[in-house]
């Protein structure tokens, strides 16, 4: 009989990417099996009118509200109706200092735990670092994304070696029709809008590609991120209009404020000429923005944070400095003048980093924390 699995995260119609990554890894993972279900994180502030659920995924059984002290208690009992817990790890959606109210949590789970870290903090404040080496401490298992957030990890933290598992972010599957052809060359960044996206880089790039003929378009795709809708407002964005405009590109630049579903998402990507990472991190170390793009095979201009630099040191795209607009103007010429030159698109690991070949990894792993568990369980049994 298949295994149950208890998932613990943000869900959609919750806008963000740890919801759409968990949605994915859900709907892929039980595929359509049954007795699966979602305990989701849900802050009072949480943005909906997002992505609605694949038919698929398995549904929400319990919601922890995040405003509401001691929440995780219920959250424990419902995840422990199952046969192994995935839960989603990122700073800032659980409560407490570093969102320390995840570890009673964990320790209170009776069956196989797999944590999925989406941050590992190259220099992390003192809470942060003992709130992460405890969830190690605390889970059967731990999974990094990408070898990079594994060496960080297991060098930077005192962590068990043996616990930590790299499994890839997954890529969904996109049509291999030809890209629609277009007049001028298109470029594209989409994702949640905030500071330290890098746009007003990429801008500043586009500005100096006006020499070209014809001159490139540039998409700027995405909702501002809910967090920094409630606190700031749309500064940011109004202030990239205001730069776009000083720049005197505001012509060949579109706001597509909007939240994409999977198949307008693949239609955006597909349509893409080059698609543009600029951002500002020097820490993510995790990107489904990447993964999708490489996935869509279309060549990527992406700064040198940690995930590119790991996805794209063998091709598919090129990497250039942050903050350096004239590097990535170069890097767009490059790229517009020889689209299909080897090293510059195609998925690196093809049919493994899709979601099905992914999905499996954590089947697999979720099976071997069972069997290990198994002998400990008949040990305790009566005679």
């Amino acid at each position: 009989m298949p295994a149950t699995y208890g998932f613990l995260s943000t869900y959609p119609p919750t806008q963000c990417g740890l919801a759409t990554f968990n949605a994915a890894l859900a709907s892929h993972l039980t595929a359509g099996s049954g007795g699966s279900g979602v305990v989701r994180l849900l802050a009072d502030d949480a943005a909906g009118g997002g992505l609605p659920l694949d038919r698929m995924a398995p549904r929400v059984v319990h919601t922890w509200r995040t405003d509401t002290p001691g929440g995780w208690v219920a959250a424990t009992n419902a995840l422990n109706r199952f046969d192994v817990a995935i839960v989603q790890h990122e700073y800032g959606i659980y409560p407490g200092d570093a969102g320390e109210e995840v570890l009673p949590l964990l320790r209170a789970l009776k069956v196989p735990t797999i944590v999925v870290l989406h941050t590992v903090l190259s220099s992390p404040d003192p809470m942060q670092r003992s709130v992460l080496e405890r969830i190690v401490a605390t889970a059967h298992a731990v999974v990094t994304m990408t070898d990079t957030a594994r060496q960080r990890l297991i060098g930077g933290y005192r962590v068990e070696p043996r616990k930590v598992a790299v499994i890839p972010h997954g890529a969904a599957s996109h049509s291999s029709a030809p890209r629609p052809h277009h007049d001028r060359p298109h470029l594209l960044t989409w994702g949640l809008l905030g500071p330290g996206k890098g746009i007003e880089w990429a801008l500043r790039a586009l500005a100096l590609l006006q020499d070209k003929e014809p001159t490139p378009t540039y998409t700027v795709a995405g909702r501002t991120h809910p967090n920094v809708l409630a606190h700031h407002g749309d500064a940011y964005r109004e202030s990239l209009r205001a730069l776009a405009d000083e720049l005197a590109v505001a012509d060949s630049v579109a706001w597509d404020d909007v939240y994409h579903d999977q198949a307008t998402l693949s239609r955006l990507i597909r349509s893409a000429d080059v698609v543009l990472l600029p951002y500002d991190s020097t820490e993510q170390v995790t990107s489904g923005v990447l993964i999708e793009a490489v996935g869509a095979d279309v060549p990527v201009v992406a700064t040198e944070f940690p995930h590119a630099v790991e996805l794209l040191a063998d091709g598919p795209g090129l990497l250039v400095p942050h903050q350096d607009p004239e590097a990535m103007a170069a890097a767009i010429r490059h790229v517009l003048a020889a689209p299909n030159v080897a090293g510059l698109s195609g998925l690196a690991g093809g049919p493994t980093l899709r979601w099905p070949a992914v999905a499996a990894r954590y089947q697999a792993l979720a099976s071997r924390l069972r069997a290990e568990r198994a002998p400990v369980a008949a040990a305790k049994l009566p005679a």
